[in-house]
């Protein structure tokens, strides 16, 4: 059985009550809404980065094929301006000139074909090139926005890391004053019940498990001496007695 002067145990209070605003700090630390708003904000910048990759693929791929289109108005332009050239300069048989007119005219309808591919590949250029101007300026928006949030986190969190230390120096100034073995116990119970260990004994009710104690418990702790530190017999916290615990 554990024993400690009163005083000690009403230490073991203060102790506590700094862990119990600590683990409220953690709380608040892990449960800040800028964490879900940084967590969304990088989503969507990879989330467009990724559409941005894709669209600059398209964008390249098109770009080629307006290359090839133009490069194939050319080789028909220039076929037939060399047929042209020949036609006016009348070199050849008639049959010659007679079938280089043919080849005029099919050359012609080559070209507007071909112009018209051209055309329909270009307007599909613009409208990716389009698409990727909009995803850059999304991506450089939603980056900043990342950027901000960030930042507001960061903040946050370093007000509360301040709040944090202030309990943790406060801790160490009231615990220095417990007794080993009841810091060890209270070490020991906090694990097991995940975080309070040490409550107040009120008006005949634990403070811990909120429960009110049975008679039979009520006269043993009347006579247990005042240094025999108490355990709740539900939840088997350490009580603290005060003069306002009602025994």
């Amino acid at each position: 059985m554990v024993t400690a002067a009163p005083q000690d145990q009403w230490r073991l209070l203060d102790v506590q009550d700094h862990d119990t605003r600590l683990s409220q700090i953690a709380h608040r630390r892990r449960n800040l809404p800028a964490h879900g708003a940084v967590q969304e904000l990088r989503a969507a910048v990879a989330r467009i980065g990724d559409q941005l990759v894709s669209a600059r693929t398209a964008a390249g791929d098109l770009e080629r094929q307006v290359a090839k289109a133009e490069t194939d108005v050319d080789l028909v332009r220039q076929r037939s301006e060399r047929t042209s050239s020949r036609l006016e300069a009348g070199q050849g048989s008639s049959k010659d000139l007679q079938a280089m007119q043919h080849e005029m005219a099919s050359l012609a309808q080559r070209q507007v074909v071909l112009e018209e591919v051209q055309l329909e590949v270009m307007e599909r250029l613009e409208a990716s090139q389009a698409a990727v101007d909009r995803l850059e300026a999304e991506r450089e928006q939603t980056a900043a926005e990342l950027e901000r949030a960030s930042a507001d986190l960061e903040r946050a969190l370093a007000g509360l890391d301040a709040e944090a230390q202030i309990q943790i120096n406060a801790r160490a100034d009231a615990v220095a004053g417990v007794p080993e073995d009841l810091r060890a116990l209270y070490e020991k119970v906090r694990e097991q019940t995940g975080g309070i260990a040490a409550a107040r004994l009120y008006q005949r009710r634990c403070e811990g498990c909120r429960l009110e104690l049975n008679p039979t418990d009520l006269a043993r702790f009347r006579q247990s001496p005042i240094d025999t530190v108490l355990r709740c017999e539900e939840c088997r916290r350490i009580l603290v007695r005060t003069p306002e615990s009602g025994l």
